[in-house]
């Protein structure tokens, strides 16, 4: 029985490689033998800055495994400046974005930082550099920009600089075995605890994408075709590409987490030596050494591998070399004659250099995942050197089903130049009895909240749509997808949600396109409203109580404060949809009923993460608005409101009509009459209070194109009917204390509002039984005190809905008018929250599940090429237009005579050609931009050599801004002068 301890689970994996962008449609192209490999047309080849005298050279061999949107980079996505962009080598921003895609397949939002994770990075050395060098000089500062954007050295400090991961960043440089040398060194990482998850990631690419010229002799394909192990074989072909997998010890990965890729059993790394015929010569011996030790390592024997991916150069020397190295590796450890299956994905995409091994690994994982065998591509007759029919190896003529031992087993084998071997051992995803029975969903599981966030609103299109088609085709559990997207993604400032109940309706809501309202650059503030009496209904508060996690031990407590008969009837009216809906109408059982709801609500939307900037109530509303405040304690309020609801009890019966007109129009209508004005909640919406027989007559009087409706209540509420109660109010108010605001409060009985701070006098609510309750004049106040707030109705249904937006504040809607709906609508109104950029706890929402591998980031950024002329060697200024002089000799570190202007000019075009932004405005701030300590030293260079003065570095440090910056220039110049 074999220790499985130190396995390593593959848990995340993105890649980037020549052929169709999608990997399924990839894999497709593999397991049928297609080739990658473009043959570029001469045009192209111009356009990408080969010279004609290559192109046109008969040696030219134009064939490259292209990799398509290579200069493509969401610079914005990363808070990196077009102009760094520019100067970043391809392969640094390929590495960035497929680093961020394999953290997510992983389940593990990238910026979490949850798990210390080390970055282990290689990369071909940069061509983009020496294709720039060739062409210009850069200043001082630009070749530093140029030096950490493009060198192997920087790419791992890099990713985890803009990752915010902790563990240990290299970068491991071995040649063509380089990333499969990181695999094996990150897994030792793991294993010693120097990180709890390891980032792995490979970029292979040269620039521009070409061919080459062949060299009779050499170890490149004069036919351009790369045919590993094949008679034919005359060498090899480049390509490019980029991949990343994530690493974490499979005892840690637990049953809630993905369900790993593969695992990765054992590795080996060697170098030959001088054992060999010269430098780029491969050794035979060092190679099988390799093979041998990670089997060991992976405590298995030969005869339970499958499948090997070579290394497979389709070179004359290596193929045969390479063959014989693992027939005699695999013979000695166990393998039988005709045994392991034999893959070369080099024959499909290239030779990618650092990635490579990478490379090899997602496809060796696809294999084992799939139970497929794909054939090696282009492949036609064994090459006659390495036919031997005792070798445990075979080149399988055609896709073919997994045949042999389980659990399945592979190797991967890479080898670099200079003789540093590379093997992994990996075995297929041992899956749970739950997972492997796992029916797939079409039945119902929610409703669930399913958050879909992107850096722009494109990226938010292609994100909704690509989870969509991926939701259609592969029907999961709803209740993963939700938890995945919860836990899993970062939460970016471009957001949408929706809410449903099965798979289907979750794909067909994320296929609506909604009306796209420019997204805040800040989150709008918060206003609480809660309504009075009117909207009470029986089990009212079943929908916070299934959907608010917080709630029922908030309305517990709320509940204690209550007499011990009122409490039980109270709990029961909340939470038995059954209750007489006429007991709860009574004013004695309605008011403390919908306190305790509202009260407890706000308790627990506040650990959510919910919290107003602002709070308002109408009517009986008011107290819970206060209690939100800070202003009432908890329990003297629920006294209170008791007490009020007894007091109103006791009040003759009357009768309130809600009438949608203005307020002097009501004035006219009831004029003459005992009926009186009892609110006015905006410019068309007003109640009168009286007598049922007094609004009997008015309702008949009413002019038929005037909306009416009788609110359910048993009392004329603000009007002379309750002023019996008065006194019993007085009483019940002399022993509340208030207490200092913690938010703005809006009042319907003074103008304006309320500050942090402010103590009102307890009488208010004495008098606010009473008095008209001017609702709308509130809303108007707090509309202008909060411009472009969003409001939250909290209680029963949604009777303030319709004046809220008469108001022209945007709304999230907490309730429902009908009680079957409430659980949706309440899910919907957090949904929208959130999508709104408020700090939702969503993942408080979303019942445990196992994560699932979702579909990545869709990145699609701009193009960036570097500004220099494509056909001849210039000197230009870095970031000015091909072609264009150097500006000069401080450009180039010599001193400059200083250039006296105007310093808001002269400041925002320095912000331009530094970051190479166009929409810049006074409030963008320099490390939004892109910018850092060291571009800021390049700023105060350029400005102090334009001005003749010196600014301190720290001031502009503590400016921030480009409108800070021009301050303090214009100051600086001002001193100076």
């Amino acid at each position: 029985m074999r220790d499985t301890s130190l396995d390593v689970a593959v848990v995340g994996m993105a890649a980037r490689l020549p052929g169709p962008s999608d990997f399924r449609q990839w894999w497709d192209g593999i397991v049928k033998g297609q080739t990658f490999l473009a043959s570029i047309p001469r045009d192209d080849l111009l356009r990408r800055g080969v010279p004609a005298h290559h192109v046109d050279d008969p040696d030219y061999v134009p064939v490259h495994g292209v990799l398509e949107g290579v200069d493509r980079f969401d610079n914005d996505f990363f808070r990196i400046s077009p102009r760094e962009a520019e100067r970043m080598d391809p392969q640094h921003r390929l590495a960035l974005e497929v680093a961020w895609q394999a953290l997510e397949d992983a389940g593990v939002r990238p910026n979490g930082g949850a798990l210390r994770t080390g970055v282990f990075a290689s990369s071909t050395g940069s061509t983009y550099l020496r294709w720039i060098l060739a062409r210009q000089q850069p200043d001082p500062g630009a070749m530093d920009d140029l030096i950490h954007g493009t060198e192997p050295d920087f790419l791992a400090s890099r990713i985890s600089y803009k990752l915010g991961l902790t563990g240990p960043a290299m970068a491991v440089q071995t040649a063509c075995s380089s990333s499969l040398v990181a695999v094996h060194l990150a897994v030792q990482s793991l294993i010693n605890g120097d990180c709890e998850q390891a980032v792995v990631v490979a970029t292979g690419m040269n620039y521009p994408q070409a061919g080459y010229i062949h060299l009779p002799g050499g170890v490149q394909s004069r036919t351009g075709r790369l045919r590993p192990f094949d008679s034919e074989a005359d060498g090899v072909v480049g390509g490019s590409g980029a991949a990343c997998v994530v690493l974490r010890l499979l005892s840690d990965v637990t049953e809630d987490e993905v369900e790993p890729h593969g695992v990765i059993l054992g590795t080996a790394i060697n170098n030959d030596g001088s054992g060999k015929a010269g430098y780029y010569a491969p050794s035979l011996e060092g190679q099988e050494r390799a093979i041998r030790e990670a089997i060991h390592t992976a405590d298995i024997d030969a005869s339970t591998l499958g499948y090997l991916q070579m290394h497979g150069t389709g070179t004359s020397v290596g193929d045969p070399l390479e063959w014989s190295a693992a027939s005699s590796a695999l013979t000695a450890e166990g393998a039988v004659p005709g045994q392991i299956a034999v893959g070369a994905v080099k024959a499909n995409i290239g030779h990618l250099d650092a990635c490579a091994g990478l490379a090899s690994l997602v496809t060796t994982l696809t294999v084992l995942k799939t139970g497929t065998v794909p054939p090696i591509a282009g492949f036609r007759e064994l090459n006659p050197l390495i036919a031997d029919p005792t070798s445990p190896l075979f080149v399988p003529g055609e896709a073919t089903p997994w045949t042999a031992a389980e659990p399945r087993r592979a190797g991967i084998s890479a080898f670099g130049i200079g003789g540093t071997n590379a093997h992994v051992i990996v075995e297929a995803a041992r899956r749970s009895p739950e997972t492997a029975e796992a029916p797939r969903s079409d039945g119902a599981d929610g409703p669930l909240v399913l958050p879909v966030s992107a850096a722009s609103a494109a990226a938010l299109t292609r994100s909704t749509e690509a989870l969509a088609d991926w939701l259609d085709a592969e029907k999961p559990a709803l209740a993963e997808v939700a938890r995945t997207l919860v836990t899993g993604r970062a939460e970016l400032n471009h957001r949408r949600a929706v809410v449903a109940s099965t798979v289907q309706e979750a794909a067909s809501l994320l296929r609506r396109r909604p009306d796209q309202a420019p997204q805040p650059t800040t989150t709008p503030p918060l206003i609480f409203a809660f309504p009075g009496q009117g909207a009470q209904h029986p089990g009212m508060a079943k929908a916070y109580q299934q959907v608010l996690p917080g709630f029922s031990a908030a309305l517990d407590r709320v509940l204690q404060a209550l007499p011990a008969p009122l409490r039980d009837r109270v709990g029961r009216a909340l939470d038995d949809s059954e209750f007489p809906a006429d007991q709860l109408d009574r004013t004695d059982l309605a008011q403390p009923a919908i306190f305790c709801l509202q009260v407890a609500a706000v308790s627990a939307l506040r650990e959510l993460g919910v919290k107003p900037s602002a709070v308002l109530g109408h009517s009986l509303g008011e107290l819970a608005a206060a209690t939100a405040a800070g202003v009432l304690d908890v329990g003297a309020a629920v006294a209170f409101v008791v007490e009020r609801g007894k007091a109103m009890q006791a009040c003759p019966p009357g009768r309130m009509l809600a009438l949608a007109c203005c307020e002097s129009q009501a004035r006219e209508l009831i004029a003459g009459t005992g009926l009186e004005i009892a609110a006015v909640n905006g410019p068309e919406a007003c109640v009168v209070a009286g007598t049922e027989e007094e609004i009997r007559l008015l309702s008949e009087r009413v002019d038929a194109g005037t909306l009416q409706r009788v609110l359910r209540t048993t009392r004329g509420f603000h009007s002379r009917l309750v002023d019996p109660a008065r006194e019993a109010l007085r009483d019940a108010v002399s022993g509340l204390r208030t207490l200092p605001a913690t938010c703005v409060f809006a009042s319907g009985l003074r103008a304006g509002v309320s500050e942090v701070g402010e103590v009102p006098d307890p009488v208010t609510w004495v008098d606010a039984a009473r008095s008209e309750v001017r609702f709308g004049d509130a809303l108007a106040a707090l509309a202008v005190r909060f411009p472009g707030a969003v409001a939250v109705e909290i209680g029963p249904g949604r009777p303030l809905a319709s004046l809220l937006e008469a108001a022209d504040l945007r709304t999230a809607v907490l309730g429902s008018p009908e009680p079957e709906t409430s659980e949706l609508a309440l899910r919907t109104g957090l949904a929208d929250l959130w999508a709104g950029g408020y700090p939702v706890a969503l993942a408080d929402l979303t019942p445990p599940a196992r994560a699932v591998h979702l579909p990545a980031y869709p990145f699609a950024g701009p193009r960036h090429v570097p500004q220099v002329a494509a056909d001849a060697p210039v000197t230009t200024t870095a970031g000015a237009s091909p072609g264009t002089p150097a500006t000069g000799a401080a450009e180039a570190g010599q001193p400059a005579e200083p250039v006296m202007t105007d310093p808001a000019t002269l400041v925002r075009t320095s912000w331009r050609e530094l970051f190479g932004h166009e929409n810049l405005t006074d409030s963008t701030d320099f490390f939004d931009a892109g910018g850092d300590s060291l571009l800021i030293t390049r700023l105060v260079r350029k400005l102090n050599q334009a001005l003749g003065i010196r600014i301190p570095v720290r001031d502009l440090l503590r400016a921030r801004t480009l409108g800070g910056h021009v301050t303090v220039v214009a100051e600086a110049l001002q001193k100076q002068n």
